[in-house]
């Protein structure tokens, strides 16, 4: 098909093919009117389309590519799950972004540290320390701060990633092998979000008090047993669940919000950057709302 830039070739072409929604009567294939199929419907009867210049999918690797080329073994055995990507997920979550996690505990510890343990001691409260930090870190602290963490190391990534596969296409092309791209794209992501920030929040919370530990003895000579002591009597059985269920729930809100933004571009690469600030400031402003939600009922 030949014609001028703008003269509807595309449009056409998307139309044929179920990507673009048209009248039941609109497109008709050998006698019979399939304008009202889905995408993957049409290209059961073999009609398909080759997105011009894409060359696959080139943010995917060649595994990925025969994954899809596949089917993605029938949704992954019906599973729903591409397990190929939920695996690359699940490291992106988890150890891709434990460094951070790691020093921006570090020094959430020892600055909540200092600050508490200055009035505490100056009001002769110093054996209350630990258990004071123990409980501000695991009600509040680590779950919030490990949200703002994931936002700003993976749900940017998860945003930009899917932002950029919808603009130049490449989600049309998958629709197009019959595949469902939120069961290959958006599912591995959420699982792997819903399953690593719980896992992350325990690693801020254990490193947090390790810090608050060390820099409580060494800056305001506070034995170690006297902290632990406290820890254990202020910590309710409660607190460290109650916390991985604020984690796992802000995880969901992240990998559904920045997935759905990403999957929701339009335009072109300046929609791609919109689309990116749009969800982590959507993100940061319903995790503080659910927290207050959160904490009403776990802890009121």
């Amino acid at each position: 098909m030949t014609g001028a830039s703008g003269a509807g070739k595309s449009t056409l072409m998307r139309s044929i093919t179920g990507l673009l929604s048209n009248g039941p009567d609109m497109v008709c294939w050998k006698g019979r009117n399939i304008g009202h199929l889905r995408a993957d419907q049409i290209a059961k009867l073999g009609i398909a389309m080759v997105p011009e210049g894409r060359q696959l999918f080139p943010s995917l690797s060649v595994e990925e590519n025969l994954i899809i080329g596949g089917q993605a073994v029938t949704a992954t055995a019906r599973g729903r799950i591409n397990t190929v990507d939920l695996l690359d997920q699940l490291q992106e979550a988890g150890p891709g972004s434990f460094l951070i996690v790691i020093i921006t505990a570090l020094a959430a510890g020892t600055v909540f540290n200092i600050q508490v343990t200055k009035e505490l001691s100056s009001m002769g409260a110093s054996a209350t320390v630990g258990g004071v930090l123990a409980v501000g870190l695991a009600r509040e602290i680590a779950p919030l701060l490990t949200a703002t963490l994931l936002t700003g190391k993976v749900a940017t990534a998860y945003a930009a990633q899917l932002g950029t596969m919808k603009v130049t296409e490449q989600i049309d092309a998958i629709t197009m092998l019959r595949t469902d791209p939120v069961e290959y794209l958006v599912v591995p992501r959420l699982i792997a979000m819903v399953v690593m920030a719980p896992v992350q929040c325990l690693l801020f919370f254990g490193v947090a008090i390790w810090s608050a530990q060390w820099s409580s003895t060494e800056l305001y000579m506070i034995p170690p047993q006297v902290f632990w002591s406290s820890v254990r009597s202020w910590l309710l059985p409660d607190d460290i669940p109650f916390m991985l269920i604020k984690a796992l729930v802000f995880g969901l809100q992240i990998a559904v919000i920045s997935c759905g933004w990403g999957m929701t571009t339009r335009g072109g690469p300046k929609e791609v950057g919109t689309s990116t600030t749009g969800a982590v400031v959507m993100i940061l402003v319903t995790v503080a709302l659910m927290d207050t939600v959160l904490t009403q009922i776990l802890f009121g």
